[in-house]
């Protein structure tokens, strides 16, 4: 493991290469990562960094976004398999039928979509700034917001807009047990639970907090709870015992009884794919010129308003 370590820090010296990694990576990932966040502050640092690589240690998604935003950059993921149910369940076919037929909606996309769907986009969002983006356009305006449903029902209920909403979700957050949240409720009566808005509207009812997964990181550290009960991918409780090492945090479990609701994508990340992926500069993510240009303009829309 040292080796390996000392390895990759040869590496990102030798190819002047940055380390992106999101919450959700396994803990070595995160420990070793030159910026650490959610899709929001991950895009923001693509946007700003000097390097001449990007290693982005998330999924796939996330480092097309990065090189839409660096497009004269090289911009690898260590397992190009990273996918995301969400971005997958709007193919870009159908979702080009969806936006046709609603020709005169805004079309606000969760950035968990693909870089053909960004393209087909008017603004991108994030779970961090949805509800700012969503009031930032007219009233006499329609929209459209696609994929996730859930984070979609939870901005019409914050904002009172009438949205018209794609059929997608994320496979973590759309599992955990109903059930499970209850019993852990009864079992640690003063804890707070703190849930991601992409979960289904009956398990954010539960929640004292519902936020992105920044706002729930900062939320743990700040409150004066001691107890937590997490609703969102387990990655994240290894930067909230880090950063409130006398505070305790209880995952949920799912469906199937699992404590560990991790996104299966994100886990393909591992050091030796980092290892690997910097020293062949593969594999790379490699986006048409007329896609990341059509993708670049809803993107820039974001972090103008963000």
């Amino acid at each position: 493991m040292n080796k390996l370590i000392e390895k990759l820090n040869r590496l990102r010296k030798e190819r002047n290469a940055v380390i992106l990694a999101h919450y959700y990576q396994d803990s070595i990932i995160q420990d070793l990562a030159d910026f650490l966040g959610d899709s929001l502050a991950l895009a923001q640092a693509a946007k700003k960094t000097k390097a001449d690589v990007i290693l982005f240690c998330g999924v796939h998604f996330m480092a097309e976004t990065a090189k839409i935003l660096n497009p004269d950059r090289i911009v690898l993921i260590p397992d190009l398999n990273a996918g995301c149910s969400l971005a997958d369940s709007a193919p870009p076919d159908k979702f080009k039928q969806w936006v046709d037929s609603h020709p005169d909606h805004v079309v606000i996309s969760y950035i968990n979509c693909t870089a053909n769907v960004k393209a087909m986009s008017d603004i991108i969002c994030t779970s961090s700034n949805a509800v700012k983006i969503v009031n930032s356009v007219p009233p006499d305006k329609k929209i459209c917001f696609a994929p996730d449903k859930y984070l979609g029902k939870y901005i019409i209920k914050q904002t009172g807009r009438d949205m018209v909403l794609w059929d997608g979700s994320c496979q973590v957050h759309e599992i955990f047990s109903e059930l499970e949240v209850i019993k852990l409720t009864n079992k640690y009566p003063e804890a707070e639970v703190i849930a991601h808005p992409e979960c289904p509207e009956n398990i954010l009812n539960y929640a004292d907090f519902i936020g992105s997964t920044t706002s729930l990181l900062n939320y743990a550290i700040q409150s004066s709870s001691h107890e937590f009960i997490v609703l969102t991918e387990t990655g994240i409780i290894h930067q909230m015992q880090l950063k409130a090492p006398q505070k305790k945090f209880y995952p949920v479990p799912n469906l199937n009884g699992c404590s560990c609701n991790d996104c299966p994508h994100m886990k393909l990340n591992t050091l030796e794919k980092m290892v690997n992926a910097l020293e062949t500069l593969h594999p790379q993510i490699i986006i048409p010129e007329d896609i990341r240009l059509r993708a670049l303009k809803p993107l820039e829309r974001m972090l103008e308003l963000s």
